[in-house]
């Protein structure tokens, strides 16, 4: 079977897999505070050009989401996302399971819009009722979107403005971070990130890693007593260090760049394969995310060689697939799975 449905059903790229080899008969101290971590949160911080950042390790996106939402929170506020990010649609309440509410505005294409959210918390403050509601306490962002779509510098600026002047953090979930970066629409860098949110997290899970994110605060320090409220959320790993060895190398010589950016040249060569053979797209992501829209019949022979995404019904005769090139996507995959198309 070919595997087009995510961008992490393969392990990690070579070079952390030897580095791995390399360290694996060493010992380090537990729970991130060894020299590996260290090294590699100044790379990170290097990167952003922040070199006052609070950075941490976590896991996986869904434990990193949650982490860092309840414990920028109060326990009467939630968090404003669009209706299809990922905190609002696909991670099992786990935002609501720790108390905190989802606001959602509507997503364009997966974006949310700059004078929508200007007016939503606006119209919060001037309700009589407001003491009685859940108040908006974070702005929550993905990039690339959850429809493979990137904001613009513009549209970015416009955001954190927004956020800024209403005093409540603006957060960026980074899951697919390089992809976005390397993305031919992308206005932004790295740079551009740290300066306009106050926190976001780089992803290293869907990006080359065996697993884990880098957790980045920029603006504003992490909240008090970060280790102590990671553990409680289980999200302090003992063997930290495994973390640590996997960003140093992933920021060694641009390495975190270089990868994302085989992606996305894998998904233009598949673009254009698709618009040759005539396939209508269901949105325009400039991406490693392809959505396309396919008959239900020619989904159904497609299934029995190759794994996709499942998306969401189009009409009762097509449905929108998802097709995810990643970091590990080699040109002989590809070429099987246009021949198939």
């Amino acid at each position: 079977m070919l595997s087009f449905e995510c961008d992490y059903n393969h392990g990690a790229c070579k070079e952390i897999l030897d580095r791995l080899a390399a360290e694996n008969e060493n010992a380090y101290c537990g729970y991130g505070e060894d020299e590996i971590c260290n090294r590699a949160k100044e790379k990170i911080r290097a990167a952003c050009g922040c070199p006052e950042a609070d950075v941490y390790f976590a896991v996986g996106g869904t434990q990193t989401n949650q982490l860092v939402i309840d414990t920028a929170l109060a326990n009467y506020e939630g968090v404003i996302a669009a209706t299809t990010g990922h905190v609002s649609a696909h991670e099992a309440g786990a935002i609501e399971f720790t108390g905190h509410k989802v606001l959602q505005l509507p997503g364009h294409e997966g974006k949310i819009d700059a004078g929508e959210l200007d007016a939503w918390i606006k119209n919060f403050w001037e309700e009589d009722t407001t003491e009685h509601m859940v108040f908006p306490g974070m702005v929550y962002i993905s990039y690339p979107t959850e429809y493979g779509t990137v904001y613009t510098r513009e549209e970015m600026e416009a955001i954190s403005k927004v956020c800024h002047a209403h005093g409540i953090p603006l957060y960026l979930d980074g899951a697919r971070l390089g992809y976005g970066l390397m993305s031919e629409a992308c206005d932004l860098t790295l740079q551009d990130i740290a300066r306009l949110c106050d926190i976001f997290y780089i992803g290293g899970t869907k990006v080359g890693a065996l697993f884990g994110e880098a957790i980045v605060y920029t603006g504003r320090k992490a909240p008090a007593h970060f280790v102590a409220q990671t553990k409680q959320h289980g999200a302090l790993l003992a063997k930290g260090w495994l973390l640590g060895l996997q960003f140093d190398t992933l920021f060694t010589d641009e390495l975190y760049f270089s990868i994302s950016g085989h992606a996305i040249r894998q998904a233009k060569v598949l673009k254009k394969a698709l618009k040759e053979k005539g396939y209508s797209f269901f949105i325009d992501s400039p991406t490693n995310q392809i959505f396309v829209i396919l008959e239900n019949e020619r989904l159904e022979q497609l299934k029995k060689e190759v794994n996709c995404s499942v998306w969401e019904k189009y009409d009762d005769a097509h449905t929108v697939v998802r097709f995810a090139t990643s970091w590990a996507t080699t040109d002989e995959e590809l070429e099987q799975l246009i021949s198939l198309l």
